[in-house]
Protein backbone atom coordinates (compact mmCIF):
# COMPACT_ATOMS: atom_id res chain seq x y z
CA UNK A 1 0.00 0.00 0.00
CA UNK A 2 1.29 3.03 -0.52
CA UNK A 3 -0.17 5.38 2.05
CA UNK A 4 0.70 4.28 5.27
CA UNK A 5 -3.07 4.13 7.22
CA UNK A 6 -1.02 2.28 10.38
CA UNK A 7 0.97 5.56 11.29
CA UNK A 8 -0.16 6.41 14.76
CA UNK A 9 -0.10 10.25 14.46
CA UNK A 10 -0.38 12.38 17.51
CA UNK A 11 -3.03 14.41 17.17
CA UNK A 12 -3.40 16.12 20.77
CA UNK A 13 -2.45 19.96 21.45
CA UNK A 14 -3.65 20.37 18.20
CA UNK A 15 -7.30 21.78 19.74
CA UNK A 16 -8.61 18.66 17.87
CA UNK A 17 -12.18 18.99 19.21
CA UNK A 18 -11.89 14.90 19.05
CA UNK A 19 -8.74 14.57 21.09
CA UNK A 20 -8.61 17.37 23.32
CA UNK A 21 -12.20 17.49 24.76
CA UNK A 22 -11.47 15.01 27.75
CA UNK A 23 -9.86 16.35 30.49
CA UNK A 24 -7.67 12.90 30.58
CA UNK A 25 -5.38 12.89 28.55
CA UNK A 26 -5.46 8.73 28.62
CA UNK A 27 -8.80 9.07 27.16
CA UNK A 28 -8.36 7.01 24.37
CA UNK A 29 -11.24 8.92 21.75
CA UNK A 30 -13.65 6.76 19.03
CA UNK A 31 -16.87 9.08 18.82
CA UNK A 32 -15.99 12.53 17.03
CA UNK A 33 -16.61 11.42 13.30
CA UNK A 34 -13.17 12.66 12.12
CA UNK A 35 -10.34 10.31 11.05
CA UNK A 36 -7.11 10.01 12.77
CA UNK A 37 -5.20 9.91 9.24
CA UNK A 38 -3.55 12.10 6.64
CA UNK A 39 -5.48 13.46 4.52
CA UNK A 40 -4.16 13.00 0.51
CA UNK A 41 -1.01 14.55 -0.11
CA UNK A 42 -2.21 16.20 -3.10
CA UNK A 43 -4.45 18.36 -0.62
CA UNK A 44 -1.63 19.03 1.67
CA UNK A 45 0.57 20.23 -1.22
CA UNK A 46 -2.14 22.43 -2.48
CA UNK A 47 -2.24 23.99 0.89
CA UNK A 48 0.97 24.55 1.75
CA UNK A 49 1.69 26.34 -1.54
CA UNK A 50 -1.10 28.27 -0.56
CA UNK A 51 0.35 29.16 2.78
CA UNK A 52 3.39 30.06 1.41
CA UNK A 53 1.58 33.00 -0.76
CA UNK A 54 1.06 34.54 3.13
CA UNK A 55 -2.29 36.77 1.82
CA UNK A 56 -5.60 35.43 3.34
CA UNK A 57 -8.00 37.42 2.38
CA UNK A 58 -11.70 37.07 0.85
CA UNK A 59 -11.76 34.61 -1.71
CA UNK A 60 -13.47 33.51 -4.84
CA UNK A 61 -14.68 30.14 -5.90
CA UNK A 62 -13.37 29.90 -9.36
CA UNK A 63 -14.53 28.05 -12.77
CA UNK A 64 -11.48 25.15 -11.78
CA UNK A 65 -13.87 24.49 -8.29
CA UNK A 66 -17.53 23.53 -10.37
CA UNK A 67 -15.29 21.76 -12.62
CA UNK A 68 -13.45 19.66 -10.33
CA UNK A 69 -16.86 18.73 -8.51
CA UNK A 70 -19.05 17.75 -11.63
CA UNK A 71 -16.23 16.11 -12.89
CA UNK A 72 -15.81 13.79 -10.19
CA UNK A 73 -19.53 13.00 -9.80
CA UNK A 74 -20.00 12.26 -13.37
CA UNK A 75 -16.72 10.39 -13.41
CA UNK A 76 -17.45 8.09 -10.38
CA UNK A 77 -21.28 8.59 -10.08
CA UNK A 78 -23.30 8.47 -13.01
CA UNK A 79 -24.74 11.76 -12.24
CA UNK A 80 -24.10 14.78 -14.45
CA UNK A 81 -24.66 17.72 -12.30
CA UNK A 82 -24.57 21.19 -14.05
CA UNK A 83 -22.44 24.21 -12.06
CA UNK A 84 -25.84 26.06 -12.06
CA UNK A 85 -27.16 23.73 -9.72
CA UNK A 86 -24.50 24.11 -6.77
CA UNK A 87 -24.59 26.40 -4.29
CA UNK A 88 -21.66 26.33 -1.95
CA UNK A 89 -21.43 27.03 1.59
CA UNK A 90 -19.33 26.42 5.24
CA UNK A 91 -20.31 23.09 5.98
CA UNK A 92 -23.36 20.13 5.22
CA UNK A 93 -25.10 20.97 8.35
CA UNK A 94 -25.39 24.86 7.56
CA UNK A 95 -26.61 24.25 4.24
CA UNK A 96 -29.21 21.49 5.54
CA UNK A 97 -30.14 24.07 8.01
CA UNK A 98 -30.45 26.80 5.41
CA UNK A 99 -32.70 24.25 3.46
CA UNK A 100 -34.77 23.89 5.40
CA UNK A 101 -35.43 27.70 6.14
CA UNK A 102 -36.01 27.83 2.43
CA UNK A 103 -38.24 25.08 2.24
CA UNK A 104 -40.63 25.13 5.46
CA UNK A 105 -42.37 27.65 7.60
CA UNK A 106 -42.42 27.48 11.35
CA UNK A 107 -44.76 24.92 12.39
CA UNK A 108 -44.22 22.69 9.79
CA UNK A 109 -43.07 18.69 10.06
CA UNK A 110 -39.98 17.19 8.48
CA UNK A 111 -39.65 13.57 8.40
CA UNK A 112 -36.27 11.72 8.89
CA UNK A 113 -35.53 8.19 9.91
CA UNK A 114 -34.24 7.30 13.21
CA UNK A 115 -31.97 6.72 14.68
CA UNK A 116 -29.92 9.73 12.40
CA UNK A 117 -27.16 11.95 12.74
CA UNK A 118 -28.26 14.17 15.46
CA UNK A 119 -27.34 17.73 14.19
CA UNK A 120 -30.88 16.88 12.04
CA UNK A 121 -32.62 17.08 15.12
CA UNK A 122 -31.27 20.77 15.53
CA UNK A 123 -31.32 22.28 12.19
CA UNK A 124 -35.04 21.05 12.55
CA UNK A 125 -35.82 22.60 15.57
CA UNK A 126 -33.84 25.79 14.72
CA UNK A 127 -36.26 26.85 11.80
CA UNK A 128 -39.48 26.20 14.49
CA UNK A 129 -40.38 22.79 12.63
CA UNK A 130 -41.46 19.92 14.24
CA UNK A 131 -39.70 16.69 14.01
CA UNK A 132 -41.25 13.30 12.58
CA UNK A 133 -39.90 10.21 12.65
CA UNK A 134 -40.09 7.37 10.80
CA UNK A 135 -37.91 4.90 12.67
CA UNK A 136 -35.70 2.09 10.78
CA UNK A 137 -36.32 -1.34 11.62
CA UNK A 138 -33.56 -3.48 13.05
CA UNK A 139 -32.99 -6.91 12.44
CA UNK A 140 -30.07 -9.66 11.95
CA UNK A 141 -27.70 -7.07 12.61
CA UNK A 142 -28.57 -4.46 9.95
CA UNK A 143 -31.46 -1.66 9.25
CA UNK A 144 -34.23 -1.68 7.33
CA UNK A 145 -36.79 1.30 6.00
CA UNK A 146 -40.66 0.48 7.31
CA UNK A 147 -42.17 1.84 4.24
CA UNK A 148 -45.58 1.64 5.29
CA UNK A 149 -45.14 3.56 8.80
CA UNK A 150 -42.90 6.12 6.05
CA UNK A 151 -46.31 6.61 3.96
CA UNK A 152 -48.48 7.53 6.72
CA UNK A 153 -46.25 10.37 8.15
CA UNK A 154 -45.49 11.38 4.68
CA UNK A 155 -49.61 11.80 4.19
CA UNK A 156 -49.65 14.27 6.88
CA UNK A 157 -50.34 17.69 4.76
CA UNK A 158 -48.06 19.13 7.51
CA UNK A 159 -45.27 17.50 6.37
CA UNK A 160 -42.75 19.07 4.02
CA UNK A 161 -40.04 18.06 3.75
CA UNK A 162 -37.91 14.39 4.21
CA UNK A 163 -34.14 14.15 5.37
CA UNK A 164 -32.29 11.59 3.94
CA UNK A 165 -29.00 10.25 5.02
CA UNK A 166 -27.25 8.25 2.38
CA UNK A 167 -25.55 6.37 3.22
CA UNK A 168 -27.38 6.27 6.69
CA UNK A 169 -25.24 7.53 9.64
CA UNK A 170 -25.25 5.53 12.26
CA UNK A 171 -26.84 2.84 10.65
CA UNK A 172 -24.01 2.15 8.11
CA UNK A 173 -26.53 1.88 5.62
CA UNK A 174 -25.99 2.57 1.63
CA UNK A 175 -29.67 2.58 0.63
CA UNK A 176 -29.70 0.28 -2.98
CA UNK A 177 -31.82 2.00 -5.81
CA UNK A 178 -34.88 0.09 -5.25
CA UNK A 179 -35.00 1.48 -1.41
CA UNK A 180 -34.76 4.73 -2.78
CA UNK A 181 -36.81 4.81 -5.38
CA UNK A 182 -39.41 3.37 -3.22
CA UNK A 183 -38.75 6.53 -0.99
CA UNK A 184 -38.64 9.19 -3.63
CA UNK A 185 -42.11 7.66 -4.95
CA UNK A 186 -43.95 8.09 -1.45
CA UNK A 187 -42.06 11.47 -0.95
CA UNK A 188 -43.14 12.21 -4.77
CA UNK A 189 -46.81 11.28 -3.95
CA UNK A 190 -47.34 13.83 -0.99
CA UNK A 191 -45.60 16.23 -2.39
CA UNK A 192 -42.79 15.81 0.33
CA UNK A 193 -39.47 17.28 -1.28
CA UNK A 194 -36.39 15.53 -0.20
CA UNK A 195 -33.20 17.20 1.29
CA UNK A 196 -30.57 14.50 0.68
CA UNK A 197 -27.38 14.61 3.24
CA UNK A 198 -24.84 12.70 1.00
CA UNK A 199 -21.69 13.65 2.72
CA UNK A 200 -20.43 10.07 3.09
CA UNK A 201 -20.96 8.97 -0.36
CA UNK A 202 -17.23 8.26 -1.16
CA UNK A 203 -17.25 5.74 1.69
CA UNK A 204 -18.89 2.79 0.75
CA UNK A 205 -17.45 -0.58 0.90
CA UNK A 206 -17.32 -3.72 -1.38
CA UNK A 207 -20.31 -5.26 -2.36
CA UNK A 208 -22.07 -1.92 -2.35
CA UNK A 209 -22.90 1.15 -4.80
CA UNK A 210 -23.86 4.94 -3.74
CA UNK A 211 -26.40 5.94 -5.54
CA UNK A 212 -27.41 9.52 -5.61
CA UNK A 213 -31.43 10.15 -4.67
CA UNK A 214 -31.46 13.24 -7.71
CA UNK A 215 -30.00 10.93 -10.06
CA UNK A 216 -32.80 8.00 -10.32
CA UNK A 217 -35.53 10.53 -12.35
CA UNK A 218 -36.44 13.78 -13.58
CA UNK A 219 -38.96 14.08 -10.97
CA UNK A 220 -36.72 13.07 -7.85
CA UNK A 221 -33.98 15.75 -9.30
CA UNK A 222 -36.58 18.55 -9.46
CA UNK A 223 -38.27 18.30 -5.90
CA UNK A 224 -34.68 17.01 -4.36
CA UNK A 225 -32.09 19.16 -2.69
CA UNK A 226 -28.54 16.99 -2.62
CA UNK A 227 -26.09 18.39 0.24
CA UNK A 228 -22.44 17.32 -0.77
CA UNK A 229 -18.70 17.82 0.59
CA UNK A 230 -15.25 16.01 0.18
CA UNK A 231 -15.05 16.79 4.25
CA UNK A 232 -15.81 13.20 5.42
CA UNK A 233 -13.91 10.73 2.67
CA UNK A 234 -10.45 12.95 2.65
CA UNK A 235 -10.43 14.02 6.33
CA UNK A 236 -11.26 17.88 5.79
CA UNK A 237 -14.12 18.88 7.85
CA UNK A 238 -12.14 21.80 9.49
CA UNK A 239 -11.55 23.60 6.14
CA UNK A 240 -15.07 23.84 6.09
CA UNK A 241 -16.55 23.38 2.52
CA UNK A 242 -19.69 22.16 0.96
CA UNK A 243 -21.72 22.01 -2.14
CA UNK A 244 -25.56 22.23 -2.26
CA UNK A 245 -26.77 20.98 -5.47
CA UNK A 246 -30.62 22.14 -6.24
CA UNK A 247 -31.51 21.34 -9.92
CA UNK A 248 -34.89 23.44 -9.31
CA UNK A 249 -34.71 27.42 -10.36
CA UNK A 250 -37.39 28.47 -7.54
CA UNK A 251 -36.08 26.28 -4.88
CA UNK A 252 -32.35 27.56 -5.51
CA UNK A 253 -33.39 31.20 -5.26
CA UNK A 254 -34.95 30.11 -2.00
CA UNK A 255 -31.89 28.71 -0.66
CA UNK A 256 -29.59 31.10 -1.77
CA UNK A 257 -32.05 33.49 0.15
CA UNK A 258 -31.79 31.77 3.38
CA UNK A 259 -27.79 30.67 2.75
CA UNK A 260 -27.10 34.68 2.94
CA UNK A 261 -30.12 35.49 5.44
CA UNK A 262 -27.92 32.81 7.52
CA UNK A 263 -24.45 34.44 7.11
CA UNK A 264 -23.11 31.05 5.80
CA UNK A 265 -22.42 32.36 1.93
CA UNK A 266 -18.82 32.54 2.46
CA UNK A 267 -16.26 30.02 2.27
CA UNK A 268 -12.40 30.10 3.10
CA UNK A 269 -9.67 29.72 0.13
CA UNK A 270 -8.43 26.61 2.25
CA UNK A 271 -11.54 24.89 1.43
CA UNK A 272 -12.36 25.85 -2.19
CA UNK A 273 -8.08 24.40 -2.81
CA UNK A 274 -8.43 21.09 -0.99
CA UNK A 275 -11.62 20.12 -2.88
CA UNK A 276 -10.30 21.11 -6.13
CA UNK A 277 -7.18 19.23 -5.02
CA UNK A 278 -9.39 15.91 -3.33
CA UNK A 279 -11.28 15.38 -6.39
CA UNK A 280 -8.89 16.29 -9.28
CA UNK A 281 -6.24 14.39 -7.49
CA UNK A 282 -7.01 12.05 -4.78
CA UNK A 283 -8.65 8.94 -6.14
CA UNK A 284 -5.99 6.78 -6.03
CA UNK A 285 -5.53 8.38 -1.94
CA UNK A 286 -9.33 7.42 -1.49
CA UNK A 287 -9.46 4.18 -3.06
CA UNK A 288 -6.46 2.58 -0.67
CA UNK A 289 -8.87 4.72 2.28
CA UNK A 290 -11.14 2.72 1.94
CA UNK A 291 -9.84 -0.62 1.65
CA UNK A 292 -7.79 0.06 5.15
CA UNK A 293 -10.97 1.09 6.78
CA UNK A 294 -13.06 -1.96 5.20
CA UNK A 295 -10.03 -4.10 6.67
CA UNK A 296 -10.52 -2.65 10.52
CA UNK A 297 -14.20 -3.22 10.12
CA UNK A 298 -13.57 -7.00 9.09
CA UNK A 299 -11.00 -6.83 12.02
CA UNK A 300 -13.48 -5.72 14.35
CA UNK A 301 -16.13 -8.12 13.23
CA UNK A 302 -14.22 -10.95 13.92
CA UNK A 303 -12.52 -9.45 17.07
CA UNK A 304 -16.28 -9.18 18.37
CA UNK A 305 -17.63 -12.54 17.00
CA UNK A 306 -14.23 -14.09 19.20
CA UNK A 307 -14.11 -11.97 22.09
CA UNK A 308 -17.71 -9.82 22.72
CA UNK A 309 -20.22 -11.94 21.22
CA UNK A 310 -23.12 -10.62 23.41
CA UNK A 311 -22.07 -7.14 21.73
CA UNK A 312 -23.48 -7.20 17.92
CA UNK A 313 -22.40 -4.84 15.29
CA UNK A 314 -24.29 -3.68 12.65
CA UNK A 315 -23.44 -4.77 8.81
CA UNK A 316 -21.07 -1.63 7.49
CA UNK A 317 -22.47 -0.80 4.07
CA UNK A 318 -20.97 3.03 4.18
CA UNK A 319 -19.35 5.49 6.50
CA UNK A 320 -16.20 4.19 8.63
CA UNK A 321 -19.22 4.42 12.15
CA UNK A 322 -19.85 1.05 13.53
CA UNK A 323 -22.74 0.55 15.60
CA UNK A 324 -23.06 -1.82 18.12
CA UNK A 325 -25.73 -3.30 20.26
CA UNK A 326 -25.15 -2.86 23.88
CA UNK A 327 -27.90 -4.19 25.57
CA UNK A 328 -26.22 -6.83 27.04
CA UNK A 329 -25.16 -4.41 29.65
CA UNK A 330 -27.96 -3.07 30.76
CA UNK A 331 -27.23 -0.06 31.36
CA UNK A 332 -28.80 3.66 29.44
CA UNK A 333 -26.32 4.56 26.67
CA UNK A 334 -25.80 8.30 28.32
CA UNK A 335 -24.89 6.64 30.83
CA UNK A 336 -22.30 3.42 29.49
CA UNK A 337 -20.67 6.69 27.58
CA UNK A 338 -19.87 8.14 30.27
CA UNK A 339 -18.90 4.76 32.50
CA UNK A 340 -16.57 4.28 29.18
CA UNK A 341 -14.74 7.26 29.55
CA UNK A 342 -14.12 7.28 33.77
CA UNK A 343 -13.64 3.17 33.75
CA UNK A 344 -12.05 2.25 30.53
CA UNK A 345 -10.83 5.64 29.24
CA UNK A 346 -12.52 4.92 26.31
CA UNK A 347 -15.01 7.56 24.25
CA UNK A 348 -17.83 6.14 22.51
CA UNK A 349 -21.08 8.16 21.13
CA UNK A 350 -24.15 7.17 23.22
CA UNK A 351 -26.72 5.71 20.80
CA UNK A 352 -29.35 8.06 22.34
CA UNK A 353 -27.55 10.99 20.58
CA UNK A 354 -29.33 9.54 17.20
CA UNK A 355 -32.99 9.42 18.69
CA UNK A 356 -34.50 7.33 21.48
CA UNK A 357 -34.37 4.47 18.78
CA UNK A 358 -30.68 4.18 19.46
CA UNK A 359 -31.17 3.34 23.57
CA UNK A 360 -28.85 0.56 24.34
CA UNK A 361 -26.25 0.90 21.19
CA UNK A 362 -23.03 2.76 20.98
CA UNK A 363 -21.25 4.41 17.78
CA UNK A 364 -17.51 3.46 17.16
CA UNK A 365 -15.09 5.66 14.79
CA UNK A 366 -13.14 3.15 13.28
CA UNK A 367 -11.62 5.81 10.55
CA UNK A 368 -7.98 5.35 12.97
CA UNK A 369 -4.84 3.09 12.56
CA UNK A 370 -5.79 -0.85 13.34
CA UNK A 371 -3.63 -0.66 16.48
CA UNK A 372 -5.34 2.13 17.75
CA UNK A 373 -9.06 0.23 16.66
CA UNK A 374 -7.85 -3.00 18.73
CA UNK A 375 -6.50 -1.22 21.66
CA UNK A 376 -10.19 0.46 21.95
CA UNK A 377 -11.53 -2.77 21.80
CA UNK A 378 -9.08 -4.30 24.01
CA UNK A 379 -10.77 -1.68 26.70
CA UNK A 380 -13.98 -1.98 26.31
CA UNK A 381 -13.88 -5.67 26.45
CA UNK A 382 -12.31 -5.48 29.76
CA UNK A 383 -15.21 -3.04 30.94
CA UNK A 384 -17.75 -5.66 29.62
CA UNK A 385 -15.71 -8.42 31.57
CA UNK A 386 -15.58 -6.10 34.95
CA UNK A 387 -19.75 -5.72 34.34
CA UNK A 388 -21.00 -9.06 33.43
Amino acid sequence: MKYDFDEIINRRGTNSYKWDSAADANVLPMWVADMDFRTAPAITDALKRRVEHGIFGYTRVPDEYYKAVTAWFARRHNWPIQKEWMIYTSGVVPAISAVIKALTVPGDKVLLQTPVYNCFFSSIRNNGCEIVSSPLTYAGNTYAIDFEDMERKAADDKVKVMLLCNPHNPAGRVWTKEELTRTGDICMRHGVTVIADEIHCELVYPGHTYTPFASLSEDFLKHSVTCVSPSKAFNIAGLQIANIIAADENIRQRIDKAININEVCDVNPFGVLATIAAYNDGEEWLTQLLEYINGNYLCMKDFCKVHLPQFPIAELEGTYLVWMDCRALHTPSEELEHRLVNEARLWLNAGTMYGAEGEGFMRWNIACPRKQMLEGLKRFKDFADRNK
